[in-house]
């Protein structure tokens, strides 16, 4: 079916326009004023703001982790997404040591194939870089359109790798047109903290915090950009939570290198003092954990300096009862948060309407360098013609209040419950269909397509 939106304020990374906007098919077909179109539908816009649908490149769905997984499902989770928004996610598939990368692929796909609501593409975590593997990697990127290769530098003896085998999956992944993913914290430092507060018996949720200091991440992130310096490889540290890891990125600037930064919207509103909160503070461990309010200031200025490309959520939702499951041990309690709705709302709430950010900036962050980092651009991220059809229709007047009671996330608990927000998603479109209306979700698990990306452009 054909649409025409009219009159609405057009906001990409680089524009600000009233226009009308005329899509066929999957794509966007016209863009002008006054169009004289005769479509299926014609949505009346006018007073509201109308962007590119999100992109969230940071999502863990279905995701084994600490003895049971994530509580979104591929279908829950891209749908709770569209209501937010967020009309792409790039999830993480995760390799178990000893095994290759293709069958991780495989696993993921039995679990996301024909059951996602809205768009999506994969990262792949590499857990175990070998001979094999290091052999693997082509393929992913030439042929399954997956450029961008996680590492961790943190969960010893599950997730991390050491220094040499990232060297060697970083110099194969810049031959190959890749991009390196990090998770850059410091595993052993972290591990001793752990085992150091368990031995003391300060087993409360606090401890999580305490056991992954700010320096922990910092001495990380530094390493992290002075191996992609010296490899060349293109390198993107997601979850970047804190002044001293954005100082290590700002040092790599007085070299002239390039690293592409990542934040999620909940260390640019929420603090540690929540961890103060007894067992309650379980709804907010992750790792990283959350900072100080300085680091919140450091991250807003690091979105206007051009150093934070891209803000995220890194969702990875827990019920009360999986979180219960470490309530005698921080260390047991599965690491996540719930925000893939939220993030949207929340960084125009907190970030345009409260003057920390530009409208511009907004989409940019949300919408557009995800699209260019990560090999979508122009098919995605932006308005333009010919790009997809992924649009949103927002409103920047309305209040509402975020709620458990009224999110379509699959937990029953929400980390930003009674936050009163301004600016609330009206209307979605996903490759033309309309997906959202009405406070309704009008499509059905299937829908949403695997995006195959192209390889990395380095110069955004």
């Amino acid at each position: 079916m054909s649409i025409l939106i009219k009159n609405g304020r057009i906001i990409t990374a680089t524009d600000d326009y009233v226009a009308d906007i005329f899509t066929e098919g999957e794509t966007v077909r016209a863009i002008g004023k006054n169009l004289k179109l005769e479509a299926g539908r014609v949505i009346d816009a006018a007073g509201k703001l109308v962007f590119p649908g999100g992109i969230d490149p940071h999502v863990h769905l279905e995701m084994p982790f600490m003895g049971t997984y994530s509580s979104d499902s591929y279908e829950t989770g891209t749908r709770a997404a569209l209501f937010g928004g967020t009309t792409m996610v790039i999830d993480f598939i995760l390799q178990k040591q000893g095994s290759p990368l293709r069958s991780a692929l495989e696993e993921w796909k039995k679990r996301s194939n024909n059951n996602c609501v809205g768009d999506y593409s994969f990262h792949m975590a590499v857990t175990d870089f070998n001979d094999i593997t290091k052999k693997e990697i082509r393929d992913l990127v030439e042929n399954e359109g997956i450029t961008s290769f996680k590492t961790f530098m943190a969960y010893k003896g599950a997730l991390m790798i050491d220094d040499r085998q990232m060297i060697g999956l970083m110099e194969e992944v810049k031959k190959c047109g890749g991009l390196i993913n990090v998770h850059a914290t410091n595993g052993d430092m972290i591990d001793y903290l752990i085992a150091k507060h368990r031995g003391e018996g300060k087993l409360s949720p606090l401890y999580h915090y305490l056991s992954q200091p700010e320096i922990t991440e910092a001495e990380a992130s530094e390493r992290f950009t002075d191996m992609t310096f010296y490899t060349g490889c293109p390198g993107y540290i997601v979850h970047l939570t804190c002044e001293g890891a954005l100082n290590a990125v700002r040092n790599a600037t007085r070299r002239n290198q390039k690293v592409f930064v990542e934040t999620c919207i909940q260390y640019l509103i929420l603090d540690a003092s929540l961890y103060e909160k007894d067992f309650e503070g379980a709804k907010w461990v992750m790792s990283p954990p959350l900072r100080e309010k300085k680091d919140q200031a450091t991250l807003w200025a690091g979105i206007n300096q051009g150093l934070v490309q891209v803000v995220a959520t890194d969702h990875c939702p827990f019920k009360w009862e999986q979180k219960l499951l470490g309530k005698n041990d921080f260390a047991k309690i599965p690491n996540g948060h719930p925000a893939i709705e939220n993030r949207m709302e929340l960084l125009y709430s907190e970030g345009v309407s409260k003057g920390r950010i530009t409208l511009n900036k907004y989409v940019e962050v949300a919408c557009t360098n995800p699209a260019k980092i990560f090999g979508m651009f122009p098919r995605k991220g932006t308005i333009a013609v010919g790009s997809d059809a992924d649009i949103v229709i927002f409103d920047p007047d309305e209040q509402h209040t975020l709620s458990a009671k009224t999110h379509h996330m699959n937990v029953d608990y929400s980390g930003y419950e009674g936050w009163e927000v301004t600016g609330k998603v009206k209307t979605v479109l996903l490759r033309g269909q309309v997906a959202i209306d009405d406070n309704k979700c009008l499509l059905k698990k299937g829908y949403g397509q695997f995006i195959k990306r192209n390889k990395v452009d380095n110069k955004i």
